[in-house]
C-alpha cells in the first residue's frame, strides 16, 4: 500500500469532542490514554500538529485527576464543558463544535480505543483524496472482530430485528440484516465510498463541513443524530469507510441498557423518520 503524507512544513490541526454522562473511568481513561498516544504517533511525523480536546461533561463526570491526567501525559491541551446539564449526545457535541478552530474535528465516544497509527492513516487518506469530508474507520468489538457499524437505509423491521430481538431470533433475518448493515462492501481491506449512513462513535470530518451542515440536529437527545449527520453530510461532500483507520468499540444496544433507552430510541426513530422518509418492510 502507498502511503501519501503531507509536507512536514504544513501544520495540521486537530479538535475532539466527547460527551461524558455518568462515564465508566477507566474506560474513559483508556479512551483519552489511546487518543494522547495516537496524537503523539502523529506528531513523529508531522511536527507542530495541533490538538484540543474538548471533553462535554453532561453530568457525572468524576473528579479523578487520572483522566485529564492522561491527556497531560500526552501533551495534549483539553478543555471542560460544563455545568449545563444532560443536554443530549448532539447538543453535547455541538457546544464543542461551536469552538472548534481546527482543519479536523473528530466526533468521539468514550468507549473507543483508537489504534495507535489511526490518526496518521486518517489524515494521510485525507491528504489523498480532498473530495473526502467524513471519514468512518474500521471498528471492532471487545474481541477484536469487525463491527458492521455502516448502514443502508434503514426500514422499521430492520431496526426492531437488529436492536431488540435476541441473536437466536434473528436467524431468519440474516439476509436482510445482512445487507442493512453493508456485509456485501465492507471488511477488512477495501475503501468504500459513499456509505449512506455511518456511526456516531467515531466520526472525522473536515470542520468546514461539519460547520456547513450546522452540527447536529439538537432535536434527538440519544440515538438517530449520526444517522441524520450522515445523511445532511452526504449532500455537501463524500462518505468514506477507511479500513486502514482502526479502532474498538466497547459500546452496547439500547435494548440492553434498559427502558428508558429503549423509550429514547423509538422518540429518535419517530423524529428520524418524520424527516427523511418512513420505510416499513
Amino acid at each position: 500500500m502507498i502511503t501519501i503524507r503531507a509536507p512536514h512544513s504544513e501544520v495540521e490541526s486537530l479538535s475532539v469532542s466527547v460527551v461524558v454522562y455518568r462515564p465508566d473511568p477507566g474506560q474513559l481513561v483508556r479512551t483519552l490514554v489511546s487518543l494522547g498516544a495516537a496524537c503523539e504517533a502523529v506528531r513523529a511525523i508531522r511536527p507542530g500538529f495541533q490538538v484540543q480536546l474538548i471533553l462535554v461533561d453532561n453530568g457525572g463526570l468524576p473528579n479523578d485527576s487520572a483522566v485529564l491526567d492522561a491527556l497531560r501525559a500526552h501533551d495534549i491541551p483539553s478543555t471542560v464543558i460544563a455545568g449545563h446539564g444532560n443536554v443530549g449526545y448532539g447538543r453535547g457535541h455541538n457546544l464543542a463544535i461551536e469552538r472548534a478552530a481546527s482543519r479536523f474535528h473528530l466526533v468521539l465516544n468514550p468507549d473507543i480505543d483508537l489504534d495507535r497509527d489511526a490518526l496518521i492513516q486518517a489524515l494521510d487518506f485525507f491528504a489523498a483524496h480532498p473530495e473526502a469530508g467524513l471519514l468512518t474507520p474500521w471498528i471492532g468489538d471487545d474481541r477484536g472482530h469487525l463491527q458492521y457499524l455502516c448502514r443502508r437505509y434503514p426500514t422499521l423491521l430492520d431496526l426492531f430485528v437488529r436492536g431488540f430481538l435476541p441473536a437466536r431470533a434473528r436467524t431468519p433475518f440474516a439476509r436482510r440484516l445482512a445487507r442493512y448493515e453493508m456485509h456485501d462492501l465492507i471488511n477488512e481491506h477495501d475503501v468504500v465510498w459513499d456509505p449512506p449512513i455511518v456511526s456516531g462513535c467515531f466520526m472525522l470530518f473536515r470542520t468546514s463541513v461539519l460547520k456547513q451542515i450546522g452540527g447536529f440536529d439538537a432535536r434527538y437527545f440519544l440515538y438517530f443524530e449520526d444517522y441524520d449527520l450522515s445523511l445532511r453530510t452526504r449532500k455537501v461532500t463524500r462518505l468514506v469507510y477507511a479500513p486502514a483507520v482502526r479502532v474498538l468499540h466497547h459500546g452496547g444496544g439500547a435494548a440492553r441498557k434498559g427502558s428508558a433507552h429503549i423509550r429514547m430510541f423509538a422518540a429518535s426513530a419517530y423524529k428520524f423518520f418524520n424527516r427523511f422518509g418512513w420505510k416499513w418492510l
